[in-house]
């Protein structure tokens, strides 16, 4: 037997320090564990040559799952409460099934959290990154009302909803974005290592160049003797324009251009408002207050124009004004929300209509990501041929001055 002194986290997030006594470090950390307690580290005091030590520097795992992920576990939890398991029991059922260490670490803590009285929704928003505001709001909702069950099945519903969403977003940005790469990387090495033996030929030749070939001549030139100039300088470029985009202002400015560029645009602001409907409804579905649901729809938004735009709606709403009057003023909504949401105001079914208007855009955006999937692959096509075929006549012209000149005359 040996002591071991040990640092770990308790449920409620306090770091405790003690010594315990037993046969090895693994019964020492299962005991621990027994405990509810989160292992920092282990440290044998009276074991020969100095004893072994078992840390944990950096803390314990952070969860690596998806939103998918979070959909599953969810809806799994709704099962078993809806089949009369205790929540408590539920959620150590959930944890002994959890594959991902971190993830299995984070709900160990939630466990003890509710096993030492505390409510479901504060221990869930102890772990902010996984669990977010419209998880937490809606699990208290759940805790309110009765209907934990229910409200966690309309929860994984909303989380599978938004990844479809997002995996449509993905499919429609992902060909565009690796054929931009693969025509920027082609139109580098060609300037970087072809266009230079040329430019020895057209030397040795003494051939007058056309303008087009000697502005690439020079382009090439510029690139080989600066290349780690301009490669500095797009990688600066890159980081301040993001450095930018993170201040209120740049972040204002870069959302307000991603809802108006060309062909994007309208795919990104249909994304914006099928988001903001879906959240809504079923924040307000789940028994959330109305003000409360909009400054968490606000903050979920993903574009900080639709974010103003529902602030201050909100901020109307708060005085005592309707929700669809503020909308439409910020010329963020298409009429046909704006209007649809002010009969669900007046008729008292808000939330029916915002489900409609969510599915409606959900079904715009796989509509535009199919359109944009057929439009992009002849647009790359023409890119591509416009710089490696703009490279190509810069530098067959002067060859073809080269043969006019020394073909015999008749």
């Amino acid at each position: 037997m040996a002591n071991f002194k040990y640092r770990a986290r308790a449920g409620d997030g306090k770091n405790v320090e003690g010594t315990l006594t037993a046969n090895d470090e693994g019964e020492a950390a299962g005991t621990l564990r027994k405990q509810n307690l989160v292992i920092l580290s282990i440290e044998a005091q009276n074991a020969p040559g100095g004893g072994f030590k078992l840390k944990f520097l950096s803390g314990p795992p952070k969860p690596r799952v998806n939103t998918g992920d979070m959909a599953i576990f969810t809806r799994q939890l709704s099962t078993m409460i809806s089949a009369g398991i205790p929540l408590l029991e539920s959620l150590e059922i959930l944890e002994e099934q959890a594959d991902d260490p971190g993830f299995k670490v984070t709900v160990a803590a939630t466990v003890a959290r509710v096993r030492a009285g505390s409510d479901f929704s504060d221990a869930l928003s102890d772990h902010p990154k996984l669990f977010t505001r419209v998880y937490v709001s809606m699990v208290r909702a759940g805790e309110a009302s009765g209907q934990l069950d229910t409200i966690l099945k309309r929860l994984a519903e909303y989380m599978e909803a938004s990844e479809a969403l997002k995996r449509e977003i993905k499919s429609a940005m992902t060909y565009p974005t690796v054929s931009l790469g693969l025509i920027l990387c082609i139109t580098i090495a060609l300037l970087v290592f072809i266009v230079p033996k040329f430019k020895d030929i057209f030397t040795s030749m003494g051939v007058e160049l056309p303008l087009i070939t000697a502005y690439l001549l020079a382009t090439s030139d510029f690139m080989r003797e600066y290349f780690f100039l301009w490669i500095g300088a797009a990688v600066g470029a890159y980081f301040a324009f993001l450095a930018y985009t993170k201040t209120p202002v740049g972040e204002r400015m870069w959302h307000a251009f991603l809802l108006k560029v060309p062909v994007f645009g309208p795919l990104f602001k249909k994304v914006a408002i099928s988001r903001f409907a879906r959240t809504f409804s079923t924040l307000i579905q789940s028994g959330v207050p109305i003000l409360g649901a909009l400054e968490i729809v606000a903050n979920t938004a993903g574009n900080r124009v639709i974010e103003d735009a529902v602030n201050s709606a909100r901020e109307s709403v708060r005085k005592g004004d309707t929700l669809g009057e503020p909308l439409a003023k910020s010329k963020q909504f298409p009429p046909m929300v704006t209007r649809m949401i002010s009969i669900g105001e007046k008729s008292g079914s808000l939330e029916q209509l915002l489900e409609k208007i969510s599915e409606f855009y959900d079904q715009q955006v796989k509509a535009s990501v199919k359109a944009l999937t057929s439009l992009i692959e002849p647009m790359m096509i023409a890119v591509m041929g416009c710089m490696v075929g703009g490279i190509v006549l810069a530098i067959f012209l002067p060859i073809l001055k080269i043969q006019e000149a020394v073909r015999p005359k008749h």
